[in-house]
């Protein structure tokens, strides 16, 4: 004990040394300071000791303490504990209603759903709140910045937190950029002027040729409100959101009173696969909600605060999403709906011209919100990726004075600067989507992973059943998902597919004991509504376009190069260096069998 209490001082020492520093004094060595990275020398001895170190994150796992304590910790300055559930709950409006609903319901009810895009909400929509189950769980128990990457670095290992972590960043950065590109659409309508009028054409590959200034200076003004203080973040939320909500009812009561149940038909032009392939592009209109889940570390009281705010607004926008998807519909024949700006040229097609200023106001105000709170959200898992030492530490540094990581949200907002210059919001949205239903979908195996493993108290038996039916569930998953894909009417596959889903969700109900409870809001309905969330994120991943996972791919090996020579060299450090020491002062298996068995105590 007088060893780790030496190593746990020594290294308070330093951390008092780095506070008396500047926030903006920051050298070299604050970029790469892991041992790794000293000397070419002691690179290329790293480099050659990468399997063996591979082998060491592949098997490691943080904990519920070490992420709350020592890893914490690694940035100087504590965030300031401000939000109650009503701002997570109008965060929520903010980080959720933007581009989605008021961009790709036009975009998809042209291309692939056309009046059907309501059962497209409808099915994402579930989808999305088995995945709100989840975050709670863990957000309300781990309430750290890091949402999912934190989660799943407990739970799953340093490897699979990587991989999050990677798609993480991707989906913060291309969230951002595909909701710049939308709103420089809306203001030109706002201007009246063609959607593509303010942007630069350029000679340019196709859907790289339109460069977007516009978009640029939104996401620098968003991102520079962000830095200034969380709070007074959430004020500006609040206001522009009810704003915003007040154009949302208006559009909906407007859109129902021009309705025309002759547009309704056909209801299914593209057949029930152009459902499906829309439901998993508007995913991404639900994708903001994890951005929550990371200011649970700023939360007052996480316990009450996240189920009811995350829950709470998610079920409010689930039905918002629905009404308005319908009243589009209605108002305008699917095949005349304009893609870029859909709700604007409906209302002016209706003859309420003036109203296209109204909607093309409330969506500006939408988008900016989205805006606003992914550069807050984003910022706060690039900082608790850097506290790992994925990325750069010099990102996990929180300025002592607004509470908030500043160098984190420059990071965000400068990538998603350059990628919204350049690139179409087509092509980012299905990039996006199939980004975020693989998180969500590890999310789910972690939370059965948290329920049924707890180390030193789970036996091996039990292990190998854990890890057989999870296997199972995940490939019956993804047969059902390869089989829609392949034979969209057929039905042979799912005599298969599906009572192999069944038996895999089953057989953990029945044969591997919970090891773990929730100490205070639980999913309900383990491990059947966790299960259905895989499959259900299998199956929208599954009805995206071969595009979508070529360029998936792509970024993933990008990825993992980058682990290889990097990440895993620097987590490796800091795992067996003196932050190490200190985290296994509060890490180890007898935390786990505290957290398990909490009623044996």
């Amino acid at each position: 004990m007088k060893a780790g209490a030496g190593t746990e001082a020594d290294a308070g020492a330093k951390g008092n040394e780095s506070q008396g520093r500047s926030y903006w004094s920051r050298s070299w060595r604050d970029l790469f300071p892991e041992e790794s990275f000293q000397s070419w020398g002691a690179y290329w001895r790293a480099v050659a000791d990468t399997p063996h170190r591979l082998n060491d994150r592949f098997q490691s796992r943080s904990s519920d303490a070490a992420e709350l304590g020592s890893v914490r910790r690694r940035s100087e300055n504590d965030m300031k504990r401000c939000l109650t559930w009503w701002d997570l709950t109008w965060f929520g409006f903010g980080s959720v209603i933007g581009a989605g609903i008021f961009v790709l319901t036009g975009q998809e009810a042209h291309d692939h759903a056309g009046p059907s895009i309501i059962l497209s909400y409808i099915a994402s929509g579930v989808s999305a709140m088995l995945s709100v189950f989840c975050y709670t769980e863990f957000a309300v128990e781990i309430p750290v910045a890091g949402g999912s990457f934190a989660y799943l670095r407990v739970e799953l290992g340093d490897f699979a937190a990587f991989i999050a972590a990677a798609n993480l960043i991707l989906e913060s950065i291309i969230g951002s950029a595909a909701v710049a590109r939308a709103w420089t659409s809306y203001f030109t309508t706002l201007l009246n002027r063609p959607s593509n009028s303010l942007r630069i054409h350029t000679n340019l590959a196709q859907d790289f040729n339109l460069l977007d200034p516009i978009a640029v200076v939104i996401l620098g003004i968003t991102g520079t409100l962000a830095m200034v203080s969380t709070k007074k973040t959430s004020y500006f939320n609040w206001v522009a959101s009810a704003v915003h909500v007040v154009v949302i009812v208006f559009v909906i009561i407007a859109g129902f009173a021009h309705a025309e149940t002759k547009n309704l038909k056909p209801f299914f032009p593209f057949g029930v696969q152009g459902v499906f392939r829309a439901a998993a592009i508007v995913y991404f209109a639900y994708g903001g909600f994890d951005n929550i889940a990371t200011m649970a570390e700023e939360t007052k009281n996480p316990s009450r605060d996240i189920p009811l705010g995350l829950l709470g607004s998610m079920s409010i926008i689930t039905v918002i999403y629905c009404l308005m998807a319908l009243s589009l519909t209605m108002m305008q024949r699917y095949s005349d709906i304009d893609t870029n700006a859909a709700y604007s040229v409906a209302f002016r097609n209706v003859g309420m011209k003036w109203a296209q200023y109204i909607v093309a106001l409330g969506a500006l105000k939408g988008m900016t919100t989205v805006l606003l709170v992914g550069a807050l959200g984003n910022a706060r898992y690039m900082t608790h990726i850097a506290r790992s030492h994925i990325i750069p530490p010099l990102f996990a540094l929180v300025h002592p004075k607004t509470g908030t990581p500043i160098y984190a949200t420059i990071l965000i907002t400068f990538c998603s600067a350059c990628i919204a210059f350049f690139s179409s919001l087509e092509i980012l949205a299905s990039l996006l989507s199939i980004s975020t239903l693989f998180i969500f979908m590890m999310m789910a195996i972690a939370l059965l992973v948290r329920r049924y493993y707890v180390s030193g108290v789970t036996t091996k038996e039990e292990q190998v059943k854990l890890v057989g039916f999870l296997l199972l569930i995940v490939a019956s998953s993804m047969g059902i998902s390869a089989y829609w894909g392949i034979r969209p009417h057929g039905w042979v596959g799912y005599v298969v597919t599906v009572p192999v889903w069944v038996l895999g969700t089953l057989g953990l109900e029945l044969f591997v004991p919970q090891r773990r409870k929730a100490k205070v809001w639980g999913v309900p309905l383990v491990p059947w509504l966790p299960s259905l969330s895989i499959a259900t994120n299998l199956f929208l991943m599954g009805s995206l376009g071969y595009e979508s996972f070529i360029r998936f791919g792509i970024c993933t090996v990008i990825m993992l190069v980058y682990y290889v020579f990097f990440g895993v060299h620097a987590t490796y450090d800091v795992a067996h260096g003196e932050d190490g020491e200190i985290d296994k002062l509060v890490d180890g298996s007898d935390q786990d069998k505290v957290a398990a068995g909490g009623e044996k105590a």
